[in-house]
């Protein structure tokens, strides 16, 4: 086995996760690639056709279609939430910007479980709309779940279509993407990775969206909800590793990525995460231009503009609890694996009986 799969294989040894799933490549596509474990601890071993819940690696996918009608001349970075969307235009969060949203400096609060008390698409969002901002825009960075919604309204309301088309249009249909989608139909389900043992649903989630907020909005959001198998990832890998080859302009692709929170404690690009001086989850390899991002899950995406390196991991670290935080040394430990000199080629499955 490669190291990443010794790796990985050991993370299921140690029950981080009961599977994983992994590339690492280029432009041109994957060096190394594999997968180990099953889709659930009683589940069948994976095959490689995995479906996963990529949690909040939705985000910049989300941001990725935003760019692509700010490119269209459909949105603007300054246009603001009240421009767009009329029922903010006498609240706190009117002269937000999508700029803001993007690089999570809104002031919009961070992970606030709505879905508690709010157990409707419009209650919740009523209560997005709601929530006091703890800061003023373009102050602090404050990583936003509830941002990206606001940010997926914005979008919908700028271009006219759902969400989830946008992406679909966007994104998934030029990369050729086809099994990227919120919302997973019954074949798709049946390829599901299981996540967490639900208290709030009272049942095992395989299938359908795990975040909470995200499957009170009918399992399509700004801030999560997408669902992806590792031959997706790879063509996403691989097209952002090549600056961001049929999906934006170098000029385009380069303002996303570049860093936009100069002067403020975190790096954040465009949607994307940029390599913190300490505790970066790019770990320790990946160059400082590097960008990225993961999910609760237990997925994440990195990539690496200097060396044309691109690293998708993805795990369902939240099944059956979400208790344990092992994904994160082990996240950082993959991602300085994969930014080392090219592994020789492989393509090599570990399934788990």
């Amino acid at each position: 086995m490669s190291a990443l799969a010794e790796l990985l294989a050991e993370g299921r040894e140690r029950r981080i996760y009961s599977g994983a799933a992994w590339s690492v490549g280029g432009a041109e596509g994957p060096l190394d690639r594999g997968w180990t474990g099953s889709r659930g601890w009683e589940g069948p071993p994976l095959d490689g056709d995995d479906v996963w819940d990529l949690a909040s690696v939705t985000k910049p996918i989300v941001g990725l279609a935003v760019m692509a009608l700010v490119e269209q001349g459909t949105l603007g970075l300054d246009d603001t939430v009240g421009t767009h969307l009329p029922a903010y235009r006498d609240g706190d969060k009117a002269d937000v910007t999508v700029r803001h949203l993007l690089t999570h400096t809104s002031g919009i609060p961070g992970q606030v479980p709505l879905y508690r008390d709010h157990p409707t698409r419009a209650s919740l969002l009523e209560a997005v709309r709601l929530l006091p901002l703890t800061a003023r825009p373009g102050t602090r960075v404050q990583y936003s779940s509830q941002g990206f919604i606001v940010l997926g309204l914005v979008a919908e309301a700028a271009s006219g279509q759902p969400l989830d088309t946008l992406v679909e249009r966007l994104v998934c249909a030029p990369l050729g993407m086809c099994d990227t989608v919120f919302r997973p139909d019954a074949g798709r389900r049946a390829r599901a990775v299981a996540t967490e043992d639900c208290p709030w649903r009272g049942r095992p989630v395989v299938g359908e969206v795990h975040d909470e907020n995200a499957a009170v909005l009918g399992g399509v959001g700004g801030h999560a909800g997408l669902f992806s198998t590792l031959a997706d990832m790879e063509l996403l890998g691989a097209a952002l590793a090549a600056g961001g080859r049929g999906l934006l302009t170098p000029a385009t692709f380069a303002l996303m990525t570049a860093a936009h929170t100069d002067g403020l404690a975190l790096r954040r690009a465009l949607a994307w995460q940029g390599r913190d001086p300490v505790g970066s989850p790019a770990g320790e390899v990946f160059g400082p231009d590097s960008y990225g991002h993961t999910g609760f899950t237990g997925t994440s995406l990195w990539v690496d503009p200097a060396t044309r390196r691109y690293a998708v991991l993805l795990t369902n670290r939240v099944h059956p609890t979400r208790a344990g935080d092992g994904i994160v040394a082990l996240r950082r430990a993959f991602n300085d694996a994969a930014a080392l000199p090219p592994p020789v080629a492989s393509h090599r499955g570990h399934g788990v009986e």
